[in-house]
């Protein structure tokens, strides 16, 4: 049975490399947009970066450090509230939509094994964006807890996904423009502290940014890879996380089986 899942998941991580191994340039293009990311971070700290600023920053690092982290991390939802809702949009142009989803294989197996190729390409750009500040622009590792890094990149995306699935319910059932997705992607880059502390926020502001998890998501994976946070001084953000994903995840599949039937019973299944 198990063998059976992991064959069905690596079917769909294997239809997603063979269309992408088919457009190698901009395979390619992806990685160098990566690498001019990084370098303008870099020379947008030094024209900011100030004694005050560097006093705001939580690890008393540098600002270059902390906005390379904030980027790099941040992705990661963007992937999440993107990839399911273009993996329904990809198989319905293909014509494998309507196969695909009244099969025998179960929702969680088919959700999850479209997104396992968006998050192995993206870690691969995460890869690259501190490589490259590495060996180029000084990016700090001496303090980096990457043990704890890792984990809290699994809980994070654990957490991102529930909201993904819930992004590709509201696609399933609307078809097309999905505000909740880019009012939620828009709230969380003002408030979550991709490019500034949360803590220059107004108090209401700061509120808000707590009830998102990408928030934890940043201040957990900053402690562990700029300021060497052991596991102790990281779980409150991990416990928070991993609130986020019990509630998410069941809620969200529970949200698209049944944007699943509607559409089943409207027949516009595979109406986009």
């Amino acid at each position: 049975m198990m063998n059976l899942l992991w064959r069905k998941i690596w079917a769909l991580f294997s239809r997603d490399l063979a269309v992408a191994r088919s457009y190698r340039l901009i395979f390619v293009l992806q990685l160098f947009e990566v690498l001019f990311g990084v370098a303008s971070f870099y020379y947008l700290a030094r024209f900011i970066e100030s004694p005050t600023l560097r006093g705001t920053l939580p690890q008393g690092g540098s600002y270059f450090a902390f906005l390379l982290v904030g980027v790099a991390f941040f992705d990661y939802l963007g992937v999440a509230l993107n990839a399911f809702d273009q993996s329904l949009l990809d198989a319905r142009q293909n014509g494998t939509l309507e196969y695909l989803l009244v099969s025998q294989t179960s929702l969680p197996v088919i959700l999850m094994g479209s997104v396992i190729y968006p998050f192995a390409l993206l870690s691969l750009r995460t890869l690259v964006y501190l490589g490259w500040g590495i060996l180029v622009f000084g990016f700090p590792t001496a303090q980096a807890n990457w043990a704890a890094a890792a984990l809290v990149l699994a809980v994070s995306v654990l957490a991102f996904i529930g909201l993904g699935v819930l992004s590709a319910s509201y696609t399933l059932v609307f078809k097309r423009g999905n505000p909740v997705k880019w009012f939620f992607l828009g709230v969380a880059g003002l408030v979550s502290g991709i490019m500034y502390p949360i803590s220059v926020l107004p108090a209401p502001l700061q509120w808000a940014a707590r009830l998102i998890p990408v928030t934890y998501s940043l201040e957990a994976m900053r402690g562990a890879v700029l300021g060497h946070a052991s596991l102790g001084e990281l779980w409150p953000a991990i416990r928070a996380l991993l609130l986020f994903a019990i509630v998410l995840l069941p809620s969200s599949l529970a949200a698209f089986a049944w944007a699943l039937r509607r559409t089943k019973v409207t027949g516009t299944l595979i109406h986009f």
